[in-house]
C-alpha cells in the first residue's frame, strides 16, 4: 500500500507538470476565470489577487476598477469588460507561471479523468479516489512496458533486428521510469518543490 501511495506522488508530480494542467486555467470554466466571476459580482478584488504573483498586484487592481465601471453601462458593456478581465487576469497568471497566453479556452473542453478527478479532490477533501486513479494509471503504465522488455529479453545475440526490438522497449521502459522518478524533483509551475525551498533555505 505505502507503495502504491509513492507511485502515485510521482505521477502527480507529472500530472501537475504537464502542458495539460496549465491549459486548465484557460478555461471559461476553469479556477481563474471563476475566480474572476465572483471578484466582479461580489467587488471583491481580493479573490483574484491569489492568482498573481505580487508584483502584478497593481496592474490587476486598476483593470478591476476599470471592469467595474464599464460593466455598469449596459449589458453588452458588461460582457466586454468582463472578458477583458478574464483575459487580463489570465494572461499575468500565466506569465506568473513561466508560460505563454494562448486565449481563453471554451467552457465545457474534455481534460481527461486526472484534472476533473483533482478538483473534485480539492473539493470533497477526499484524497483516495484520486489516488486510486493515480496508482492504477502508474501501474498499468509500468507493467506494459516491463513486460515487453520481458517479452523481447531472451532473443537470439545473432538476430540484430529481434536485438533492436528488444533495445527499443528498454529504452522506452527506462525513459518512463526516469520520467516519473525525475518529475518528482522538479518546479511545479514555476514554483520551487518543497524540498527546493528546504535547500534553498539552507545556504
Amino acid at each position: 500500500m505505502k507503495t502504491k501511495y509513492v507511485l502515485a506522488l510521482l505521477f502527480i508530480s507529472m500530472f501537475f507538470l504537464a502542458p495539460k494542467v496549465s491549459a486548465h486555467c484557460d478555461g471559461m470554466d476553469g479556477p481563474v476565470v471563476t475566480a474572476a466571476r465572483n471578484a466582479l459580482d461580489t467587488g471583491n478584488v481580493n479573490l483574484v489577487l491569489i492568482w498573481v504573483q505580487k508584483n502584478h498586484e497593481e496592474e490587476i487592481k486598476k483593470a478591476f476598477q476599470n471592469t467595474l465601471a464599464v460593466r455598469k453601462l449596459n449589458p453588452q458593456a458588461k460582457e466586454l469588460a468582463d472578458m477583458y478581465f478574464f483575459e487580463t487576469l489570465v494572461r499575468i497568471h500565466r506569465a506568473g507561471e513561466g508560460e505563454p497566453y494562448t486565449g481563453l479556452k471554451p467552457a465545457g473542453r474534455d481534460l481527461g479523468p486526472a484534472i476533473p478527478a483533482a478538483d473534485k479532490a480539492v473539493a470533497d477533501g477526499k484524497l483516495e479516489p484520486l489516488y486510486k486513479l493515480l496508482t492504477d494509471k502508474v501501474h498499468e503504465g509500468l507493467h506494459d512496458r516491463f513486460k515487453r522488455v520481458m517479452e523481447k529479453k531472451n532473443f537470439n545475440k545473432d538476430n540484430l533486428e529481434v536485438g533492436r526490438e528488444f533495445v527499443e522497449a528498454y529504452v522506452i521502459f527506462l525513459h518512463y521510469v526516469e520520467g516519473i522518478y525525475d518529475a518528482a524533483g522538479k518546479t511545479v509551475h514555476g514554483h520551487p518543490s518543497e524540498h527546493a525551498a528546504e535547500e534553498t533555505h539552507k545556504h
